[in-house]
């Protein structure tokens, strides 16, 4: 909702860097399958499809999408924001040290222009230096190689008709539906065969006057997503499309594609079965204050709050859910508590594997002007408090495949080496009774890693209270903190990050040994 605003605060901020340079209810769940742990590491091969509320791999294993947006694509530098900064290689690295298993990327209609050039990367020095002279599809296929290679998964978000701005309609004078449903049918084309790709959100955020089961076939959005993405399947009938909700439905609103509501008596029925996922999108009051918010129960209200809205679509098993963005900027208290109830409602991995509700969080990017992202504004630092919110539901990755196997950059690739990493120790608060810290392990050796662990030994009497993307253990003032499940692995120049909470405060930094695998 009064998503305009944040876009052009995105752009806004885009802009001046390039010139710079509620605890879940309980419910009768279905049982979860039998055998989820078993094999769960190998979920996910080849392309997916959908039985009742669950996402299915090829084999028929549950996945769950646990992933993050990376916008840019849909702006008018016609390619992923930070590559200013960054080589889009160790971005991705980062991504999947951090456990994230799918990369939504948002794209505009102007990418299947001639006259399309993207803008604003950087070249010096190597970094994206097999980018160089390509066009913004090209650099998609790039970005879906190395994205698959590395084991994730993509889903491809038609975000805008233009660079210009979000539209509430699926379509506008300059960008009709035929012109929608082509370059939807391009896009299905030029992927089809390459299992990276997992689907397409046909259209992001409809909102008033879009309706769904008004049969209005000009404001009838269920009816556009039918007819899109049927297009789609026509083409490619492997990829799962990704409805969003619309804002009103019977005359109840909520947030822009949030609103689910219609799809207990308007289904979206395609021509090849199992392939739909419903998509919500939900934020805090960094983005726009709703009335819920200001209810005296608060927190405790909110999955009622996600039950009317589209939480119900995954209890009643009518089809897996996918909150395909979420964020705030973690500035208040209120939204500190709504992630901390939206977390538990989309179901820990810990406790019930894959029989969950996917996610993709608002953004990786730290320039989404009332959000903020994963990656703070130096585009490298993870902010590890918000990241560390999503530890519970974070899943495990992919099977590696596609992408470029000659590529020297392949985490894959064979032959000897050294194992080795360097880990540096952060302080990020300290408020005298206690302070919070960050620890950045790098894999400085020539092979990819397998897991790592960081020690070190506080001068001072500090105990851990907390930490998150890392277990620990401490003996007296000694620190040993090893790697997640999502984290172990990194690629060789790659990185992952972990924090923690500690007690007293006043210490300092203490030197860090790392060891590898």
């Amino acid at each position: 909702m009064f998503r305009s605003l944040r876009r052009a605060l995105c752009a806004a901020a885009a802009a001046l860097l390039l010139i710079l340079a509620g605890v879940q209810t309980a419910h009768a769940d279905p049982a979860p399958p039998a055998d989820r742990a078993a094999g769960a590491a190998a979920a996910g091969a080849g392309y997916w499809h959908t039985s009742g509320r669950q996402i299915l791999d090829a084999a028929g294993q549950p996945v769950r999408i646990a992933g993050i947006n990376w916008f840019g694509f849909e702006t008018a530098n016609y390619a992923p924001h930070g590559l200013w900064a960054r080589d889009y290689k160790s971005m991705i690295d980062q991504m999947k040290s951090l456990g994230y298993n799918t990369i939504r990327l948002p794209y505009s209609d102007d990418l299947f222009k001639s006259g399309t050039v993207p803008n604003s990367i950087d070249f010096s020095g190597g970094k994206n230096a097999d980018l160089q002279g390509l066009g913004s599809l090209q650099i998609m296929d790039r970005i879906v190689a190395y994205a698959g290679q590395g084991g994730l998964k993509v889903v491809l978000d038609r975000h805008r008709p233009d660079a210009a701005g979000q539209s509430a309609l699926w379509y506008t004078s300059a960008v009709p539906e035929s012109t929608w449903i082509a370059n939807l049918k391009a896009l299905a084309t030029r992927y089809r065969g390459n299992s990276t790709v997992i689907g397409i959100d046909p259209h992001n955020e409809p909102h008033d006057p879009a309706c769904w089961g008004c049969g209005d076939t000009t404001r009838d959005w269920r009816l556009a997503a039918q007819r899109a993405g049927n297009a789609v399947l026509s083409v490619n009938p492997e990829l799962l499309i990704f409805v969003e909700g619309v804002q009103t439905f019977n005359g109840v609103s909520g947030w822009w594609g949030g609103n689910l509501m219609g799809v207990a008596q308007y289904p979206v029925q395609l021509d090849v079965p199992n392939r739909v996922v419903y998509s919500a999108h939900d934020y805090a009051t960094s983005v726009a204050q709703q009335s819920w918010f200001s209810d005296p129960t608060f927190p405790a209200n909110m999955p009622g709050i996600w039950d009317k809205y589209w939480g119900y679509i995954f209890k009643q098993n009518i089809a897996p859910v996918w909150v395909g963005e979420f964020g705030t900027t973690l500035q208040s208290t209120i939204d500190q508590k709504w992630l901390a109830a939206l977390v538990s409602y989309l179901r820990p991995t810990s406790t019930y594997g894959a029989d969950s509700i996917s996610w993709t969080f608002w953004s990786w990017n730290p320039n989404s002007g009332d959000t903020g992202g994963i990656l703070k504004d130096d585009w490298t630092t993870v902010d590890t408090v918000k990241d560390g919110y999503l530890a519970s539901v974070k899943a495990p990755g992919f099977p590696g495949g596609g992408g470029d196997p000659g590529d020297p950059g392949d985490p894959g690739d064979p032959g000897g080496g050294t194992a080795a990493c360097t880990a540096a120790y952060t302080v990020s608060s300290d408020w005298g009774g206690g302070f919070n810290a960050e620890v950045k392990v790098t894999n400085s050796g020539t092979v990819p890693l397998k897991s790592w662990k960081a020690t070190w030994t506080w001068p001072g009497a500090q105990k851990v209270t907390s930490m998150w993307n890392a277990s620990y253990t401490q003996s007296g003032s000694t620190v040993t903190a090893a790697n997640a499940d999502h984290n172990g692995t990194l690629a060789v120049g790659g990185s992952a990050s972990f924090g923690f909470g500690g007690a007293p405060g006043g210490g300092g930094a203490p030197a860090v040994s790392c060891t590898a695998t």
